[in-house]
């Protein structure tokens, strides 16, 4: 193959480890992989997109990518580190996998040739696969002691596992099983925390087929304090999928990486090349405070996820709003506010209410609700950490017409970077 695959992943700093041979065959000949995705959620978030990326990467190198939506595995759930998944009802999985799909085929080229990729559901082998001749045609190739070595299992044995969550790696080593035999997939990839999960297929081809087969893990997207990244400073997930995390809170999300973990997201889901690379680090590590490759990235993953359109809205929206300076949002005219602000969370207010004022903290809470409480409001008032329309507030102000801006709408903002539009009705 013209691309070594594996020294790829290692130079962008995505390669955990693999089973032995891998780099050989991935070397031999275009190879089959596939990479497993649960319909945990209606989209996919930001770790996933690492998984994507790998895929793409395969593609990019001459193999063949295959997305597996885990409609099955789905119904199960692999182990968390901690207590038991909640289980999906089936028209809330079949509802998820349509979105999922929908995203990946917007960065994976799908289609009937050679190197094109493919997608398939689980579902489709597991639905008329009665138990008794699962654990008859499956379960005697695999020992429990080599079930409860895996990792995902240790984990759990103090607080307890339920049978469901035990056998799931059985399901997964079932599909590498199944898709080796119809689609000679020989090749299966994911994160690192999916090792024990896809040896036990590699494990499972070996004993029922006698056939070898390849595994790759990529390591975990990590801050650099060692925790999993892919969430916002809020706590919540970076999504694909624009309603649920905007390409705003996205691009902004790139640009708040310390320097470590820039470098590091870079190399891992940017597709210029290594020469390129390289002198962007150079000239990032010369001149940090230009945070150029924050700019880059953040250009790059936000057009990619979304589009160009609405990267270039996100950095209208980023210079609004952190222009500090009042006399910019009253002199952009409100339809211009109104579609750089759709990045934004954003409530609604009855327009009557303003005649005799709203309490800063019933506008917060009972308007608004853009604290959950009023104890939770107040503090971050006694914070100093309020503003309306750029200017900081305290307890005892009221929201009158005064505050609404090209008499349509008021702007909150929660310490330095969260922001909320808040629209007259």
């Amino acid at each position: 193959m013209s691309t070594n695959f594996i020294e790829e992943l290692k130079w962008r700093g995505k390669f955990q480890d693999c089973v032995a041979e891998t780099e050989a065959q991935l070397q031999k000949e275009s190879t089959a992989g596939y990479i497993g995705f649960d319909p945990t959620a209606s989209s996919l978030h930001l770790g996933n997109f690492q998984q994507i990326v790998l895929l793409k990467r395969l593609q990019l190198a001459g193999h063949k990518p295959i997305a597996l939506m885990g409609g099955a595995t789905g119904r199960v759930g692999d182990p968390k580190m901690t207590g038991e998944r909640t289980l999906l009802s089936i028209d809330e999985i079949d509802s998820f996998i349509a979105s999922q799909k929908k995203q990946l085929e917007k960065f994976i080229e799908f289609g009937t040739g050679k190197n094109d990729a493919i997608m398939v559901n689980n579902y489709e082998w597991f639905k008329d696969f009665s138990f008794l001749d699962f654990i008859r045609d499956v379960g005697k190739h695999i020992t429990v002691s080599y079930m409860m070595s895996k990792d995902s299992v240790q984990n759990r044995l103090e607080t307890g596992i339920s049978f469901t969550e035990f056998t799931y790696q059985l399901i997964q080593g079932y599909d590498f099983l199944h898709l080796y035999k119809n689609y000679n997939c020989k090749l299966q990839l994911g994160g690192s925390d999916q090792w024990g999960n896809i040896t036990t297929g590699v494990e499972l081809v070996r004993r029922v087929l006698g056939e070898k087969v390849y595994a790759i893990t990529s390591s975990l997207l990590t801050k650099s304090d060692g925790t999993k990244m892919g969430k916002s400073e809020a706590g919540e997930n970076i999504w694909l999928d624009p309603k649920q995390t905007s390409p705003y809170k996205l691009y902004q999300f790139v640009l708040n990486r310390t320097d470590d973990e820039i470098l590091n997201l870079n190399r891992r889901f940017s597709f210029k090349g290594k020469e390129e690379i390289e002198a962007m680090e150079a000239e990032f590590k010369a001149a940090p405070h230009l945070r150029s490759i924050h700019k880059a990235l953040g250009q790059e993953l936000t057009t990619m996820i979304h589009s160009e359109g609405e990267y270039h809205q996100a950095i209208a929206l980023s210079e609004l709003l952190f222009s500090g300076d009042i006399e910019t949002l009253k002199s952009t005219d409100y339809d211009g506010l109104k579609e750089v602000f759709g990045g934004l969370k954003q409530f609604s207010v009855s327009r009557d209410k303003l005649s005799h004022g709203i309490d800063i903290t019933e506008f917060l809470v009972a308007d608004t609700q853009i604290f959950p409480s009023n104890g939770q409001a107040r503090q971050k008032l006694g914070e100093n950490a309020i503003s309306i329309n750029k200017t900081k507030i305290t307890g005892d102000y009221k929201i009158t017409a005064h505050d609404v801006l090209h008499e349509k709408m008021i702007l909150v903002q929660q310490g330095k970077k969260t922001y909320f539009f808040v629209e007259l009705v």
